[in-house]
């Protein structure tokens, strides 16, 4: 499946995920304004703030799928990432808000519709469920912001189910403010870790899954290869990744020769999801093109 299809796919399944939320989000506030339970009032308000973080994401992903061009020459991938920042910090400001909330009634319990909460969890569970199994092949950060938001959604539906089953048999209604704050606690952890991973990309540090210093040592390992510097990595949307990497050949290595190195040199790059990938190839102790300490031949 080509990279281009694989996009058309995560943008139609933001889409429909996105309608399969708000109509949810809308019979959620309903729900949980007539339940008066604030542990529906704060998924709810989570659920909405879902609701604008794919729409958002619906449009910048679509935005993202632009080609290059003179201004954006590696295209326009670090709009999906873009779309994260901006999802994680509405959900920071939500729960916010549902704390605020929320804490007040661990002093004053206020008593819940158990019977109420008890239907909107089933349904909540069934709609989110829905909305994550279109999400589910997605590969971007962007997507995978928007699916740990859904599944968190649907852990909290599951919690929420099993607090309205033992408020229809106690008056322990504090179980309410303190599934909120659970709920809230758990969801603020999880934005924080995809905010500072978003964050991560835009300061265009190396991918997680790359060791830059193992890959130039398999680089060495290639015949005639005498040494590998001023190698650096980057990636444009947390998926396709950016090489750039002087190597140094023997002074003798014939152009076929260096044909064939470079060949080699891309395969292990895009083995490691390196879309663009620049090799400058030095001979022997040719002077490096670049006044910098660290271009140094070995």
């Amino acid at each position: 499946m080509s990279h281009g299809h694989d996009q058309q796919q995560e943008q139609h399944a933001i889409g429909i995920a996105f309608f399969l939320n708000l109509f949810f989000s809308i019979l959620e506030i309903t729900g949980g304004l007539l339940t008066n339970s604030i542990a529906i009032i704060s998924d709810a308000l989570h659920d909405f703030g879902d609701s604008l973080a794919l729409g958002l994401s619906f449009i910048l992903q679509k935005y993202s799928n632009r080609a290059g061009n003179a201004k954006y020459s590696y295209g326009y991938r670090r709009y999906s990432i873009l779309a994260a920042v901006i999802n994680s910090i509405i959900l920071l400001t939500g729960s916010g808000f549902i704390m605020r909330a929320a804490i007040p009634r661990l002093l004053d319990p206020v008593k819940p519709h158990a019977e109420g909460m008890f239907l909107l969890a089933i349904v909540g569970i069934a709609f989110n469920g829905a909305a994550v199994l279109q999400l589910r092949r997605g590969k971007t950060l962007n997507i995978r912001v928007v699916s740990l938001h859904l599944i968190e959604d649907i852990l909290g539906w599951v919690a929420t189910l099993i607090v309205s089953l033992i408020l229809l048999f106690t008056d322990w209604y504090i179980l309410d403010p303190i599934l909120s704050i659970a709920i809230t606690v758990y969801i603020i952890y999880h934005v924080m870790t995809n905010l500072i991973q978003s964050l991560r990309v835009f300061l265009q540090t190396v991918p997680d899954n790359i060791d830059t210093a193992a890959l130039e040592a398999k680089f060495q390992r290639i015949p005639k290869v005498r040494s590998v510097h001023h190698t650096h990595v980057w990636t444009l949307d947390g998926v396709n990744h950016v090489l750039t990497t002087h190597v140094v050949v023997d002074q003798g290595t014939s152009l076929s020769e260096v044909i064939a190195i470079k060949s080699q040199l891309k395969h292990i790059a895009y083995e490691m999801h390196c879309e663009h990938v620049t090799l400058e190839i030095e001979y022997g102790d040719e002077d490096c093109s670049m006044n910098h300490e660290n271009c140094e031949h070995d």
